[in-house]
């Protein structure tokens, strides 16, 4: 069985109605989850009608097609932290975080599987320690959760924005701002549900950003989240006009840098140790690629 997990950031919504918005399903394939007792919240299982509570852990079980190889690979991490309770990662572009939607065998969990002496199984066999995740194509931070307890803390402190994750990206064109707030309403593409788009029937979504630096055709960006929609600043950078350089799916077909993906990297995480109880900050250097870009841009 597969199963996917999604942290409620929002409440007062009906269940079958917050989920259509955050999975790529009709809302006919999510009303029959929900019958068949695959959609649990906190492990219970709940009607359409149930009302989603900021902090909700709901997980969504599903019949994988093909079997998952989750055999532990002893490849090298970047293992930035770890404890008894977390570990954090600085993945690399080109790394899924989980298996799932076609995607198996090579994944950051099954070097988790290797590297860590333990993973929270809140989220099942396919998805073990995770509780955030970031793109396949964008590098950076994220934390891990190596036990239920720390699994639960760590995803109410993303619920109740304490959890601070702040991204850099080099964006087209150049920013008339210094900085600003982009907020709209983010949804499942109505053409396409695997992408995102700005729509008045999605929910709110809010990004901070701030220019760091400006080129003749580019600026290089801060962006701070306070929501965490998926793909929320890519979606966002396309909004205002100027995309991610690099991006697949929301940047510009012509690129002009040979690119394998978004130049998009989560360059910082800071959150409150589940039992220590102190705030701990991690930061991870831009990829060599990304650096590159810039260096060039510079000359």
């Amino acid at each position: 069985m597969e199963i996917k997990s999604v942290i409620a950031e929002t409440g007062g919504e009906r269940i079958d109605s917050f989920l259509a918005e955050e999975l790529p399903y009709s809302r006919s394939k999510i009303k029959k989850l929900i019958d068949d007792g695959k959609i649990t919240v906190l492990g219970k299982k709940v009607k359409a009608k149930y009302e989603v509570k900021v902090g909700d852990v709901i997980n969504i079980e599903e019949a994988e097609p093909e079997l998952l190889d989750l055999e532990p690979i002893n490849e090298p991490i970047d293992i930035v932290y770890q404890d008894s309770d977390v570990a954090v990662i600085n993945k690399p572009q080109g790394l899924t975080v989980h298996a799932g939607n076609g995607v198996k065998g090579y994944t950051l969990v099954n070097l988790l599987l290797y590297h860590l002496d333990s993973l929270s199984g809140i989220n099942g066999v396919i998805r073990p320690g995770i509780v955030h995740r970031i793109d396949k194509d964008t590098s950076g931070l994220l934390v891990v959760a190596k036990n239920d307890t720390a699994h639960v803390s760590l995803a109410n402190q993303i619920a109740e924005k304490t959890c601070y994750r702040t991204y850099v990206a080099l964006l087209e064109g150049v920013l008339k701002n210094d900085e600003g707030v982009i907020e709209t309403y983010i949804g499942r593409s109505d053409s396409n549900r695997t992408m995102m788009a700005v729509k008045n029937s999605g929910r709110i979504a809010i990004t901070n950003y701030k220019v760091l630096k400006r080129f003749e055709n580019y600026t290089y960006c801060e962006f701070k989240l306070q929501t965490g929609r998926t793909h929320q600043i890519r979606v966002h950078a396309k909004h205002i006009g100027h995309p991610i350089v690099g991006d697949p799916v929301y940047g510009y077909k012509n690129q002009k840098f040979n690119l394998n993906g978004q130049l998009l990297h989560a360059i910082s995480l800071e959150f409150t140790h589940p039992t220590l109880l102190k705030r701990m900050k991690f930061n991870a250097p831009i990829p060599e690629y990304f650096q590159n870009v810039l260096t060039k841009l510079k000359k």
